[in-house]
């Protein structure tokens, strides 16, 4: 079981990952913006992050930056969800060191998907 952190300042989104993920078998954890990601991250790393860009006071962009920018989070794999699909944003993901770029309206099967590939290949880089 995978601890997953879910932030987006949307409520029906954060539910709609949230019920995904637990039939997936992980454990979801919820932050409705980028300063309670932070502050989750630091009181308990995660094993995946789903992270909004546009969300109020700290976007996606500056904690994914934050994250990749110390050593003792830049593993932690970061799937970027978000509104903005236009190729500056997407390059602006990659980057950062973003994981995956993920455009709203997405299928939840094929993030579920993208969650367990990502997931695998951290646990294969760490020996688990």
């Amino acid at each position: 079981m995978a601890r997953v952190l879910v932030v987006d300042d949307d409520a029906v989104i954060r539910e709609l990952l949230v019920v995904n993920l637990e039939m997936e078998g992980h454990e979801p954890v919820t932050a409705q913006d980028g300063a309670e990601a932070l502050e989750a991250v630091a009181a308990c790393p995660p094993d995946l992050l789903l992270l909004d860009v546009m969300m109020p006071a700290v976007s996606g962009w500056q904690v994914a930056e934050e994250l990749k920018a110390d050593p003792a989070t830049a593993a932690i794999p970061i799937v970027l969800l978000t509104a903005r699909a236009m190729e500056v944003d997407v390059r602006k993901g990659a980057s950062l060191g973003v994981d995956r770029y993920v455009t709203k309206p997405f299928d939840p099967i094929d993030l579920m998907d993208v969650c367990t590939e990502l997931l695998d290949a951290r646990g294969a880089q760490e020996g688990l």
